[in-house]
């Protein structure tokens, strides 16, 4: 019997910073030729030390995520291809983003984030630890043209 056709499945990490937009730009090119979903990830979580949001409430944080998320989208796209799917999890980015791997074809990260406290540390963790293949995205230069154009990649690895 012929196991079903797993279709390809690319997760990019999204926090709205210049490199994860790029990221969705080369997730978009990939996916495409493959017939591949993309899933736009954003994670979010409450940061330490702030214990009393708990009780008072935690939907600002997951609202701000959101409105990263989809602002990062808008700026990538213009309008949503169909075959882009926005996702909010909640968590820290890099355990969430490579427990997300174990079921994805790609994973694709930017270089640097916001909101990290050592640049970089998402998407070397994702190179380190990721289940699937891994792409780095650099953002394009300031003096690029056309900025989805300019997108570098920085590492690809296979596990």
């Amino acid at each position: 019997m012929n196991a079903p056709k797993r279709h390809p499945r690319i997760i990019v990490g999204v926090d709205g910073s210049d490199s994860s937009i790029s990221a969705l730009r080369v997730a978009r090119v990939m996916a495409e030729p493959l017939s591949a979903t993309v899933e736009a990830w954003a994670c979010w979580d409450v940061p330490a030390g702030y214990g009393v949001y708990l009780a008072v409430g935690i939907e600002g944080f997951k609202y701000a995520a959101e409105q990263v998320l989809q602002q990062a989208l808008a700026d990538a796209f213009g309008e949503l291809p169909s075959f882009v799917h926005p996702r909010l999890v909640r968590g820290k980015p890099g355990p969430v983003l490579i427990d997300a791997s174990r079921n994805a074809s790609l994973l694709i990260v930017g270089r640097r984030g916001h909101g990290s406290f050592v640049p970089g540390s998402v998407s070397s963790a994702c190179v380190s630890r990721a289940h699937c293949p891994v792409l780095v995205v650099h953002a394009p230069e300031a003096d690029d043209e056309a900025p989805d154009q300019g997108a570098q990649v920085g590492a690809a690895v296979a596990p």
